[in-house]
């Protein structure tokens, strides 16, 4: 894997990132366009979007927000499926978790979608919700890790 982290700053690497997730939550997930695209998916301070980025071509995309005191909070974590089980989520995250450590945040806050619950469980997230809930018609829970 000769993967690269790409800090999106541009219109078009913010686009990548928005084709990749229309591929897996709006296509392959069936999640309404209308609730995938929200008022952070743009260049700004308050938002801070990642592309993986394999030979060239964008394979994974996620971004952090500002959630509340000392807490970034991972979304839209997207790995295009022929790249999945080969370790760029794993990437992905630990880039995220980098860049709020750099912004001085000290948790990492993400609701999972409950099939993912393990890959998180594995990079050190712990269940805080009390029982699932639906976000987006798919059950999630929410975790947390100390960065």
């Amino acid at each position: 894997m000769a993967a690269e982290i790409v800090h999106v700053t541009t219109d078009e690497q913010l686009q990548m990132g928005l084709d990749i997730r229309k591929k897996v939550f709006v296509e392959e997930q069936q999640v309404p366009a209308e609730e995938e695209i929200d008022e952070y998916d743009v260049i700004g301070d308050q938002v801070h979007h990642l592309l993986v980025v394999d030979d060239g071509v964008p394979v994974a995309a996620g971004r952090l927000i500002y959630y509340k005191a000392g807490s970034a909070k991972m979304q839209r974590i997207a790995v295009h499926k022929e790249y999945r089980s080969k370790g760029y989520g794993r990437v992905l995250l630990m880039a995220l978790e980098e860049r709020a450590k750099e912004l001085g945040l000290v948790f990492s806050i993400l609701d999972a979608q409950c099939q993912a619950e393990d890959f998180y469980a594995k990079q050190g997230y712990e269940v805080i919700s009390e029982e699932p809930f639906y976000d987006a018609g798919i059950l999630h829970v929410r975790m947390q890790k100390k960065l």
